[in-house]
C-alpha cells in the first residue's frame, strides 16, 4: 500500500497516535497512564551493589500495586531467572505466563513470560513490566541460521581439487584427475579417476568408496605404481609400526593423566547464574558446548588439558576462558591467564577487569612490561600470598621466581605464539593443574594431539552474533598504484589502514614510500623495540583515536589491537610471514568488529619467484572467504602439509614420511586409541566431494 492509499484509507477514520514520551495534556491529548520502566544502569555500574537484590527489592514493592510482568528473551532465559536469581533472592511464588490473558486481575502476583522486549514500562491499574534488557543491559542478537556441526568444517574444507595427491589404503600414493562417469552392466557410474605411476596406469573408484581416499599434504611427488608387488604394502607396514609405537606411548601418557587428581572446582550456582546473565551476546550452539565441556572438565576431579579452536575476531573464545576463571576463583584458587604479547595482555587484563567487577570478591591483576615495578611487586606479593585471584600477563609469568600459593587453571591463549622453552615450562606447572588452551590456528602436534584424544578438543565455528562481510583477499606483487589507491579509498571513507611489515629494518623503505606516494595519508610507526607504556603506548593510542590514518608496524599488531574503524590492510612481502601468523593478522586486526567490507593486500618482492611452499600458502589464504571455521581449516591442512612433528619430543611439526603416516594411519589411530575420540577423527581425516583445501605458519624458526 503507498502513501496516498494509505492517506485515502484513514481520511473518514478516527485515528489515535501513541507516543511513549510524556506529552502536555490538553485538547486531543489523552494520558494513558504508560510509562517507562525502570533501568537497572545505575546498579550495574556498583561494585558493591548486587544487581539481583536491587531487582528483588523493585518487584516487591511493585507488587503490591498490582501484577509484575518480567519479559525474557528466550525459554533459557527465562528458566534461570525463575529457578535461579529470583529464587536465591526469596521470589518462590512466580508463575509462567504465554500472554496477557494469563495475568489476572488480582494484585500482588510475579508472572515470567518470554517476551523480547527492549525496554519495560508501568501502565494503568499498577502493572509493572520489566524488560531483561533492563536489567542486565543491551543484548547483541543474531538471527537464527542453518545449524552445521562444528566438527563438520574440517569435512568440508578437505574436499579434493583436480591435480591434488591421494594416498589409496591399497595402493598408496596417486593423483586425482576428477570424476568420470562409467558404464557397468548397463548403468552409469560416477567414478573419481586416480593416476598412478607406470605410463598411464588409473584406477576408477566408485565415490560412494571414497573413503578409502586420505589426502596427501604434498602438491608434488613420486606417484606409486598401480599393482606394483609389494612396494606399497611394505610402506604400509613400515608406517602401520610407526604407528603403533607412538600409540603405545600415547596409552600410557593418557592412562598416566587419568590417574593423576586436580582440584574439583565448582562456583556456587547464585553466582554462576548472575555472571553467565552478565554475557551481553547470545550465545552460540558451539560457545555453550565449549563452556560445558571445560566446567566438566575441571568438576571431574582430573586435570583438565582441553583445547578450544575458535577463528579470530569475537568468536567467543575469551568468554570460555572467563566462565573457567570465574569458577576456579570462586572455589577459591588462583588463575593464571598467559599471553604471548604485551598488547595482548593488556587486552585481555582490560576485559577480565571489566567483567569480573562489580559484586565478585576476586581479584585481577597484571603482569608484564607495561606494568610499573613496584605494581608488579604487588602483584606477585598476591599471587605468592593467594590473594591475587586472576593474573593475566606475559611469559613472564613463566619465570622462575614466578610463585603461586594455589594456582588451579592455566589458561594459555594463542598457544602458537609459544616457544619450545617456554612449553617445556609449561608442562613443569601443569602436573596437578587444569590447563585451557585458546588458539584459533593451532600448531600441526598440538592439532595432532587433540585429534588422537591426547588432549581433549572444542571447536567454536559459529560466526560471531553480528552481521560481518567477508574480508576481501588479493595477492600480487607491490605495485605503488594499487597500494597508494587502496589506502586512499580507506582514507576516503573515513576509515583507517595498517601497514604491517615482517622486519623492523623494512621500516624506512615504508616510511619513504608512504611520504612519496601517499602524502594525503598521515601515518604512525610502531615496533616491539620502542619503550612499553612510554612510546608504543603513546603511538598506539593515538592511533586508536583516530590521530593517524595508517599505523606503519611489525608484527607487534599481531594481537591485541581491536580498531572498528581499521579496514583495510596492506602485509608488505608477505611470503616472509608463515601462514597461521597472515590469518591471525588479517582475520585479528580488520573485518571483525563493524560491518564495513574489509580489504587485505598481500604483497610480494617485485619480479622475485616464490618457493613452492609460499606460493601455495598465500594461494590458500586468498581463497579462504568463510566467516566461520576456517581456522580450525587452515590448521587440519598445515597437519596435512607439514606432519604432526613428535607428539612427545620437541619437534613441532613433521617431514615427508610423517606427512604420509598422517594421511594414511588415521585408520590406526581408531583401532588403538579410546573410542570416544573416534568419531572425532572420522569427522576430521575423511575426504569428501572435489572442491578446495586449506592452513599456516612463519617463515624461519617456529614460533610455537
Amino acid at each position: 500500500m503507498d502513501d496516498p492509499t494509505w492517506e485515502a484509507v484513514l481520511k473518514d477514520r478516527r485515528v489515535v497516535q501513541t507516543v511513549a514520551l510524556p506529552q502536555a495534556t490538553g485538547l486531543g491529548v489523552l494520558d494513558g497512564g504508560g510509562r517507562i520502566g525502570r533501568n537497572f544502569s545505575p546498579e550495574r555500574q556498583q561494585e558493591k551493589v548486587n544487581l539481583f537484590s536491587a531487582l528483588s527489592d523493585h518487584i516487591k514493592a511493585k507488587r503490591s500495586e498490582g501484577p509484575v510482568v518480567v519479559a525474557s528473551y528466550s525459554e533459557g532465559a527465562r528458566e534461570r531467572l525463575q529457578g535461579g536469581l529470583l529464587a536465591d533472592e526469596g521470589l518462590t511464588a512466580t508463575a509462567q505466563i504465554k500472554d496477557f490473558r494469563d495475568v489476572p486481575d488480582a494484585h500482588g502476583g510475579v508472572y515470567l513470560a518470554v517476551w523480547p522486549l527492549e525496554h519495560g514500562f508501568e501502565g494503568g491499574g499498577g502493572l509493572t513490566v520489566i524488560s531483561e534488557q533492563d536489567v542486565l543491559g543491551d543484548r547483541l542478537i543474531r538471527a537464527p541460521k542453518r545449524k552445521r556441526r562444528a566438527e563438520n568444517f574440517l569435512t568440508e574444507a578437505q574436499s579434493l581439487s583436480q591435480g591434488d595427491l591421494v594416498v589409496h589404503v591399497d595402493h598408496g600414493v596417486g593423483r586425482y584427475i576428477g570424476l568420470e562417469t562409467v558404464t557397468a552392466a548397463g548403468a552409469p557410474h560416477e567414478c573419481l579417476l586416480l593416476e598412478y605411476a607406470g605410463g598411464g596406469d588409473r584406477l576408477y573408484l566408485p565415490v560412494e568408496n571414497i573413503e578409502l581416499l586420505s589426502k596427501f599434504g604434498h602438491e608434488s611427488g613420486l606417484l606409486d605404481k598401480l599393482g606394483g608387488g609389494g612396494a606399497w604394502q611394505a610402506k604400509k607396514a613400515k608406517l602401520k609400526e610407526r604407528i603403533r609405537e607412538v600409540a603405545d606411548k600415547l596409552i600410557r601418557l593418557a592412562a598416566e593423566r587419568a590417574l593423576r587428581k586436580a582440584p574439583v572446582m565448582e562456583a556456587p550456582h547464585h553466582a554462576w547464574e548472575e555472571f553467565s546473565a552478565r554475557f551481553p551476546y547470545q550465545e552460540t550452539e558451539d560457545q555453550l558446548s565449549a563452556i560445558s565441556d571445560v566446567i566438566e572438565d575441571i568438576a571431574s576431579g582430573m586435570p583438565m588439558d582441553r583445547l578450544v579452536c575458535g577463528d579470530v575476531g569475537g568468536f567467543g573464545k575469551t568468554e570460555v576462558a572467563m566462565r573457567a576463571a570465574f569458577v576456579a576463583a570462586m572455589a577459591g584458587m588462583q588463575v593464571a591467564v598467559i599471553a604471548p604479547t604485551t598488547l595482548l595482555a593488556r587486552q585481555h587484563y582490560k576485559s577480565f577487569a571489566e567483567r569480573f567487577r562489580g559484586g565478585f570478591p576476586i581479584q585481577v591483576g597484571q603482569l608484564s612490561r607495561f606494568v610499573s615495578q613496584k605494581e608488579a611487586n604487588l602483584t606477585r606479593e598476591g599471587m605468592s600470598r593467594g590473594t591475587m585471584d586472576i593474573v593475566v600477563g606475559t611469559h613472564a609469568l613463566l619465570a622462575k621466581g614466578v610463585r603461586f600459593d594455589k594456582l588451579g587453571l592455566l589458561i594459555v591463549d594463542e598457544e602458537q605464539r609459544f616457544g619450545v622453552g617456554h612449553k617445556e615450562r609449561l608442562k613443569e606447572m601443569r602436573s596437578d593443574v587444569h590447563v585451557l588452551t585458546l588458539s584459533a590456528t593451532p600448531i600441526p602436534r598440538t592439532l595432532q594431539m587433540s585429534l588422537s584424544g591426547v588432549r581433549d578438543l572444542s571447536i567454536i565455528g559459529t560466526p560471531p552474533p553480528v552481521d560481518r562481510l567477508s574480508i576481501r583477499t588479493y595477492v600480487s606483487e607491490f605495485d605503488s598504484v594499487t597500494i597508494r589507491e587502496a589506502l586512499l579509498r580507506e582514507h576516503y571513507r573515513g576509515g583507517q589502514s595498517f601497514f604491517v611489515v615482517p622486519r623492523i629494518k623494512d621500516l624506512p623503505e615504508i616510511e619513504e614510500f608512504l611520504r612519496d606516494h601517499v602524502p594525503e595519508v598521515s601515518f604512525v610507526v610502531a615496533h616491539g623495540q620502542m619503550a612499553a607504556g612510554g612510546e608504543l603506548d603513546t603511538r598506539m593510542n593515538a592511533f586508536y583515536d583516530g590521530k593517524y590514518d595508517v599505523l606503519l608496524a611489525t608484527t607487534i599488531v599481531e594481537s591485541g589491537i581491536d580498531i572498528p574503524t581499521a579496514n583495510t590492510m596492506v602485509i608488505h612481502r608477505a611470503d616472509m610471514f608463515g601462514l597461521a601468523q597472515l590469518y591471525q593478522i588479517r582475520g585479528g586486526r580488520v573485518g571483525g568488529r563493524s560491518k564495513t567490507r574489509a580489504y587485505a593486500y598481500l604483497t610480494t618482492k617485485p619480479r622475485v619467484p616464490l618457493t613452492a611452499t609460499a606460493e601455495k600458502r598465500l594461494r590458500v589464504l586468498g581463497s579462504l572467504d568463510a566467516l566461520g571455521g576456517a581456522g580450525f581449516t587452515l590448521a587440519s591442512q598445515d597437519l596435512d602439509i607439514r606432519g604432526a612433528g613428535n607428539l612427545l619430543g620437541e619437534e613441532q611439526s613433521g617431514g615427508r614420511c610423517a606427512r604420509l603416516a598422517m594421511s594414511f594411519t588415521s585408520r590406526c589411530w581408531r583401532r588403538r586409541l579410546p573410542r570416544s575420540n573416534r568419531a572425532r577423527w572420522k569427522a576430521c581425516r575423511r575426504p569428501t566431494t572435489p572442491g578446495a583445501a586449506d592452513q599456516p605458519r612463519r617463515a624461519g624458526a617456529d614460533p610455537g
